[in-house]
């Protein structure tokens, strides 16, 4: 691999780090072992900063760039969001219409078993009651109240950064 930056991340192809790189884990570091890459990240992603520090946990997360979106959104540096399943809410659902399925036949049997509308033997409905509630248990909720997978399609791959290397000058360094 080519001189990386000190605190450089790459994407690489094996389940392991090459020599001088370390796999993105949030595992913590010593300081004094890693103290070139200690000053380039500090204990953005944890560690005590007197002892040890820790690299960035990028196991199932998405890397953006820091700053600010195009859309107004604040990102820093080693900020952690998302969620990798999420519970719609009434509100999030587009608004739309579903359609009473009724039959002007006299219904054959008790219950709702055909779940539409039918004549009924017995008037149940009447317009001496304009103002008569329908039964509870006429209409239900719908859905399971799961969670549903919130994952674009991915292709895993290890992130791996490197624990020594070349200093960028500060010059180097656009923020």
């Amino acid at each position: 691999m080519s001189d990386p930056y000190v605190g450089e991340i790459r994407m690489f192809s094996g389940n392991y780090a090459p020599p001088g790189w370390a796999v993105c884990m949030g595992q913590e570091l010593l300081v004094y072992e890693y103290r070139e890459l200690f000053e380039r990240i500090g204990t953005l992603y944890g560690g005590d900063g007197k002892r040890t520090f820790a690299l960035p946990d990028l196991r199932g997360r998405l890397p953006i760039h820091y700053g600010m979106s195009s859309s107004g959104t604040p990102y820093a540096l080693g900020q952690k969001g998302g969620s990798e399943q999420v519970k719609l809410m009434t509100s999030q659902l587009p608004v739309h219409t579903h359609t009473v399925r009724a039959n002007s036949a006299q219904g054959m049997t008790d219950g709702s078993a055909d779940r539409f509308l039918a004549a009924g033997t017995v008037n149940g409905f009447s317009v001496e009651a304009p103002n008569a509630c329908l039964n509870a248990s006429a209409i239900s909720s719908a859905g399971g109240n799961q969670p549903h997978d919130n994952v674009m399609p991915f292709f895993p791959l290890t992130f791996i950064i490197a624990l020594r290397g070349e200093r960028p000058l500060p010059g180097e360094w656009h923020r």
